[in-house]
């Protein structure tokens, strides 16, 4: 292990398990939670949008389609105060709540990556949450996924039968808090191909957008979750004009994969998650990122027939060809390589989240993209990892 990785392991030990929890379902210890968050400007901005005329009245438009980008800039006031150059685009194919808080209220990556000087932007895609107005009619049919959803996002192996060791509250009032706030901090999700595409070409377009000229700007790294892992990975072989501005891909337990053509790989664009296959020209973008890692949390297995086992062979398949293209992309099992056990589906909204934060710290690190503004970062380049066991 990086002694960075090792001193933020050491932190959090003490939440592991969580006996020692406070009755009060909020309470919660955290190590940044003094350190208060300054920032130099705030906001949003929407991009990609379309505009329509409407056919009955030639007259009439209506502009519609775009994502919405919220932004956190930490100030930037040397000594005191450092920013990085390379912003971080925090995506969820569904509601970015799971960016913003623990499930038990604790502190979520927004904040932390804040604290430790990140830009930080929450991407809403087209036709989801802030961004819902639709150039399509959709229509919203009551779905009944809690028992689903508490399996797909790891939590146990059926419903409410918890596994043991998860990094969850052990406190009985505040994990069905935290269950409550996880099945319902969701929007309408669309998976199918036109809206993985609109999402991902959304998504290139603000990444360009956030590159603003005359700045000391180091690009983005999309940290993502799920189904937005196969539109990240999308939006990177779209266009030349996101080489050098996605810098790179963190996708913890993406749901849908790209491939390159000449592969034996056959794509799915009937499926919610593919497979999907690109030219070899668009997964030569891909593969010039800096870095792709794709992260899996506990109890995930890569034997058998079931959609999760599957999601992982594919993700290895994945890398493997990313490498083989010159590129520098990686696996990740939390429990196998790294010793740290208990993770569900979104490890960033574990109570270990701190961990998995340094897990993130120590491959920006390796790549190049800790920098701050005015300041050269310790960055190796494609070295291998150090803490991998």
């Amino acid at each position: 292990m990086t002694k960075l990785f090792q001193s933020i392991l050491a932190l959090s030990l003490p939440l592991v398990g969580l006996g020692q929890l406070a009755p009060d379902p909020w309470a919660f210890t955290h190590s940044d939670q003094e350190k208060a968050i300054v920032l130099a400007n705030t906001g949003g901005f929407n991009i990609g949008s379309k505009i329509l005329t409407d056919p009955r009245s030639p007259g009439q438009t209506v502009t519609c389609d775009h994502g919405y980008f919220e932004y956190f800039f930490p100030l930037h006031s040397p000594p005191s105060h450092l920013r990085r150059k390379t912003s971080l685009v925090l995506w969820h194919s569904s509601s970015t709540q799971t960016f913003q808080n623990r499930w038990d209220g604790g502190p979520g990556f927004k904040d932390l990556l804040l604290r430790r000087g990140y830009p930080v932007y929450l991407y809403e895609a087209p036709r989801l949450g802030r961004a819902n107005w639709a150039c399509k009619p959709h229509r919203y049919d009551v779905s009944y996924r809690d028992q689903g959803n508490f399996e797909a996002w790891n939590l146990g192996p059926s419903y409410l039968n918890w596994w043991p060791g998860l990094q969850w509250p052990e406190d009985p009032a505040t994990r069905k808090l935290s269950w409550e706030q996880a099945t319902g901090g969701r929007y309408v999700e669309f998976d199918d191909y036109e809206h993985i595409l609109l999402h991902a070409e959304v998504a290139a377009k603000g990444a360009v957008h956030t590159e603003r000229p005359g700045t000391d700007r180091g690009g983005v790294v999309y940290l993502t979750n799920s189904a937005a892992g196969l539109r990240a990975l999308l939006a990177a072989t779209l266009g030349d004009e996101t080489v050098g501005k996605i810098r790179g891909i963190v996708a913890y337990e993406s749901a849908g994969y790209v491939f390159p053509e000449g592969h034996n790989v056959t794509e799915r664009r009937d499926q919610p998650f593919g497979p999907l296959v690109v030219t070899e020209e668009a997964w030569r973008r891909l593969a010039r990122l800096d870095f792709v890692q794709f992260v899996w949390g506990d109890n995930r297995r890569e034997t058998g027939n079931g959609f999760w086992e599957e999601m992982v062979v594919q993700s290895r398949l994945c890398a493997k060809l990313i490498n083989e293209y010159g590129g520098n992309a990686e696996v990740v099992k939390l429990k196998e390589d790294l010793g740290v056990v208990g993770n569900t589906h979104c490890p960033f909204t574990d109570m270990n989240n701190e961990v998995i934060l340094g897990l993130l710290e120590e491959r920006l690190e390796r790549s190049g993209l800790d920098e701050f503004e005015g300041r050269a970062g310790k960055g190796k380049g494609k070295g291998k990892s150090k803490w991998r066991r």
